[in-house]
């Protein structure tokens, strides 16, 4: 790895993005070669400000591009819309701008989300347009899948090097935990230590619990996202995960079981599942770049739930 190089990382004070920054410091990059846009300073969504934090930036090398507007199935019901404009116009305008701007590579981080409704388990790349997204949140998953159309594109009339990945659902330790945006993990963290400390009898899960769903710890998608954005240089998507499957049911009796909460589990099954199951093939990122998941899932869930007794979210 070349030490020197500049990357701007898009989303890099972010969830995920504050975990990457950690690791190429870590790998001996130094602060001042890291280039972390900030919203206030930089709206992605228009192309005037992408071209300004290309120039206030000169001469990177790399691109990693994690922003994005998300969040879990409510937030993704209730702003289907904006979803998908933010996220569409983000992703094409900093792909146009960056090959404009000279720049070597772009990583171009996408979504579990992209993969239709009833994908054959586990997922495979080659799976991915063989139908429609899950409804609640087919918006943001085609927006960000665009990105794999135009990395695609550039590659064969440019030959410019862009990838495109394709994370499974994250969770950890400074995860977003505001129940209005929040992922299930996140969510059901909250809910439960709420429900602990006030002493509440039970607590309510939306769905039915019977969707499943694969986990990757973010130290873990950190490094695989690394060792992507260093070692990996083809077309083809890859997926990003741990390769394992757990109902939400199963999920909820494992939080509660390391929480030490013991009320009620009441399901509410007029919201909706989601898509019914999730569990992707990882074995293209293990041979493209050698990444596999290293952090058992209960240990990640209990390193989560330690952290947010310390810094609980009113």
């Amino acid at each position: 790895m070349n030490k020197q190089q500049r990357i701007i990382i898009t989303g890099g004070a972010g969830f995920l993005g504050s975990y990457l920054v950690d690791k190429y410091l870590a790998m001996g990059v130094p602060r001042e070669n890291l280039f972390i846009p900030r919203r206030q300073d930089y709206d992605l969504r228009y192309e005037r400000e992408v071209m300004m934090m290309f120039r206030d930036f000169p001469n990177a090398d790399k691109v990693i591009h994690l922003a994005a507007n998300v969040g879990g199935i409510g937030y993704n019901l209730a702003n289907p819309g904006t979803l998908f404009y933010d996220n569409l116009m983000m992703g094409t305008f900093m792909i146009e701008q960056a090959r404009l701007f000279g720049i070597r590579k772009f990583v171009a981080v996408g979504t579990i989300c992209a993969y239709p409704k009833f994908t054959p388990v586990p997922f495979r790349e080659s799976d991915l347009w063989s139908g429609y997204p899950e409804e609640t949140n087919a918006p943001y998953g085609l927006a960000k899948k665009m990105m794999l159309v135009q990395a695609q594109a550039y590659r064969q009339q440019y030959g410019w090097n862009a990838v495109f990945i394709l994370p499974v659902n994250l969770y950890g330790p400074r995860d977003n935990f505001n129940p209005v945006s929040s992922h299930v993990i996140p969510a059901l963290v909250k809910k439960i230590h709420d429900a602990k400390v006030q002493r509440q009898p039970f607590i309510e899960v939306w769905g039915t619990g019977q969707a499943s769903r694969e986990f990757l710890y973010v130290e873990d998608a950190a490094e695989g996202l690394y060792l992507a954005a260093e070692h990996y240089d083809q077309g083809e998507p890859v997926n990003l995960g741990a390769g394992m499957e757990i109902t939400i049911l199963d999920l909820v009796k494992t939080l509660c079981r390391l929480a030490d909460y013991r009320g009620e589990i009441r399901w509410d099954p007029t919201k909706p599942d989601g898509q019914p199951r999730r569990c992707l093939d990882v074995s293209r990122a293990e041979k493209e770049f050698g990444f596999r998941a290293k952090t058992g899932f209960e240990e990640g869930l209990r390193r989560t739930l330690e952290w947010y007794e310390q810094h609980p979210v009113a």
